[in-house]
């Protein structure tokens, strides 16, 4: 490589600190991710930027199907590059190559559904409801299942989102704020029991800026996407204790909060637009991949009061 060439993983160093200077620490470890995984499959060589071909690409493409990594980490790591990529044309650092992503996979599967069923989410709801009604303050387990209730009856917020939630956020009984994956305003009117799950989770600190004690530090620094990225696996770790004890067959994760209120949403006729705003998809095609029906369709008279909610959060504004 001559010197004044530049190699894949230095251009990928300079775009993530670019990233890290404005903040987005999630998109710098995805990219990070990515950097680390080309660089395993090139045996920790640099790899100089006109060297990069198709054939390079569908090596690599096959390097991590053979790690075992899903078809849409592939598509995640694949855009990664492509994108660095493009960065560097723009800047004349490399001449642009026709077709060069053509024949390697940047597209998006559900290999397989993350929605819960019915029955799961039904029985969720209900035994959160009865809990409430005791007024005791929840233990760990409790809070756990009424973060994730509540997460499906916010329209399926993200649990990044949850977690960067203001307390100036909510007016009311309207929720108001911007996806942090896509900027997109979103406004959500809250049931009177999400709001009694709400003032039974918030913190009650005047000097706290967050609706949830779930970070400390200051929104957009290091420390605060460190703490989330924490949070979330501690979270994801409860939640999987709590599969275990109600016998639940569906994995219970952040994703499966989403996803089940965007599938019951779509099963209620709610316009696949809104469902998409909400999912923060690039398009309804997209959304609908992800739309894995519910095995047993027919929502019995249990199951009303989750559609209830489903149908009265489903504003976008």
């Amino acid at each position: 490589m001559s010197r004044n060439e530049i190699a894949l993983q230095e251009m990928f160093s300079l775009v993530i600190g670019e990233l890290r200077e404005g903040g987005r620490w999630g998109t710098a470890h995805i990219y990070q991710s990515a950097v680390n995984a080309f660089s395993a499959f090139n045996k920790g060589q640099p790899m100089p930027m006109r060297r990069l071909s198709p054939t390079v690409l569908k090596r690599f493409e096959n390097f991590l199907r053979q790690r075992n990594c899903s078809w849409n980490t592939v598509s995640t790591y694949i855009k990664a590059i492509r994108s660095v990529f493009n960065r560097a044309v723009d800047r004349k650092m490399v001449r642009y190559v026709p077709r060069l992503f053509e024949h390697v996979y940047t597209g998006t599967r559900a290999d397989r559904k993350k929605a819960l069923e019915t029955a799961d989410i039904g029985c969720l709801v209900r035994e959160t409801e009865k809990s409430l009604q005791g007024g005791k303050l929840p233990n760990t387990r409790q809070k756990t299942r009424i973060f994730f209730v509540l997460m499906f009856m916010l329209r399926g917020i993200p649990f990044v989102d949850l977690a960067y939630l203001h307390k100036r956020d909510l007016q009311g009984n309207t929720l108001s704020y911007r996806r942090r994956k896509t900027g997109r305003a979103l406004t959500v009117s809250l049931t009177p029991e999400a709001m009694q799950m709400v003032r039974m989770l918030a913190d009650r600190d005047p000097d706290y800026p967050y609706l949830f004690p779930i970070l400390q530090s200051e929104e957009g620094t290091e420390a605060a996407y460190r703490e989330y990225q924490s949070a979330l696996r501690a979270f994801n770790q409860r939640l999987a204790v709590l599969r275990q004890c109600l016998g639940m067959q569906s994995a219970l994760t952040t994703y499966a909060a989403r996803h089940t209120w965007a599938t019951m949403a779509y099963h209620c006729e709610i316009h696949p637009g809104i469902i998409s705003e909400a999912m923060g998809h690039s398009s309804i095609t997209v959304t609908e991949t992800y739309l894995k029906p519910f095995s047993n369709r027919k929502i019995d008279e249990a199951n009303q009061r989750v559609i209830s909610f489903v149908r009265s959060g489903a504003c976008i504004v």
